[in-house]
């Protein structure tokens, strides 16, 4: 009889997720602590609180560019400590069950499909919104197996410099490191702005929520952080409606919260952008599952994959 449960993992640019989850798609048991520098022995640890003999296998999503075959992350410009871990040959070693890898965005993408938003489109796009911008392809009901690396897309030729080595990445314009970014060089110049008292006056302790909050409560500097990081991540969407013309663009990751003013930026945007008969038929919604697509997905690889 196959054993019921899979462990999926979601090792992010900011946290480490990992949750015990049912053949049916159920989360049992979950776990989150900030991403490690010490990467093997923090999944062995979370791996283990929440393990049963029951466990069918382990599924890995981890940020960056992910060789399958060999089990091992190529490169990962916001996490750079997995870089070279021979994630499954270790992980395997300690726990005795299969072991899958995938990049965390097309995990997040898979998980929505199996058990949240996606469920209801054949094909879309996923885009994870966090420290990074990372994404997931489904296409005919099928994660598609490319690297899908939207967040390092070009939407600037002579832009900044993104820490993978390109120039005008859209992440380096859209996500919440950009955004901290741009608020920290705003303060360090001497802008006005009620983020100066966030951390206790140590703005380079500013978070994407502090500049949300302060948007909120109508800091200006805060709310054109927003909005031009809308912007430049609805130039992203706009491109990938014109290229994919999917059903739906879904949403997932910690800047969701800023809904209102970042992704409703986006929106408007990309639908000055796209092709107006694409953006018309097309849906921009927020994930179902939230934090948790990551490691339903993870978990999802298992079942998928391994008949144990």
């Amino acid at each position: 009889m196959s054993k019921h449960y899979a462990i999926g993992i979601d090792l992010g640019g900011t946290n480490l997720r990992a949750a015990l989850v049912s053949r049916e798609g159920n989360i049992i048991k979950k776990i989150k602590e900030p991403s490690p520098g010490d990467v093997l022995e923090s999944l062995y640890r979370v791996v283990e609180s929440v393990y049963t003999d029951e466990v069918a296998g382990i599924g890995i999503g981890v940020a960056g560019l992910v060789d399958r075959k060999g089990g091992a992350v190529i490169s990962s410009p916001n996490l750079p400590a997995v870089e070279g871990v021979s994630f499954v040959e270790a992980m395997h070693a300690r726990f005795s069950v299969p072991i899958f890898i995938e990049n965390d965005a097309n995990v997040a993408a898979l998980g929505e499909k199996w058990m949240g938003a996606g469920k209801e489109f054949d094909n879309f796009i996923l885009l994870t919104l966090g420290t990074g911008i990372g994404g997931g392809i489904v296409y005919e009901g099928n994660l598609v197996n490319v690297s899908a690396e939207v967040g390092h897309t070009s939407i600037n030729a002579d832009g900044e410099k993104c820490p993978c080595g390109n120039t005008g990445c859209l992440e380096s314009y859209a996500s919440a490191r950009a955004m901290i970014s741009r608020a920290v060089s705003a303060l360090e110049k001497g802008a006005e702005s009620m983020l100066k008292e966030c951390c206790k006056g140590n703005f380079y302790k500013l978070t994407p929520e502090d500049i949300y909050k302060s948007a909120l409560e109508g800091d200006s500097l805060a709310r054109e952080i927003l909005r031009e990081a809308g912007r430049y991540l609805g130039v992203g969407i706009a491109n990938i409606i014109n290229i994919m013309s999917p059903e739906a663009v879904i949403l997932a990751g910690g800047l969701l919260g800023a809904w209102n003013i970042y992704v409703q930026e986006a929106m408007r945007e990309a639908s000055r952008r796209a092709f107006k008969e694409l953006f018309d038929v097309v849906k921009i919604i927020p994930s179902s599952l939230g934090d948790e697509a990551g490691v339903v997905g993870a978990a999802g690889l298992v079942f998928k994959n391994s008949t144990s």
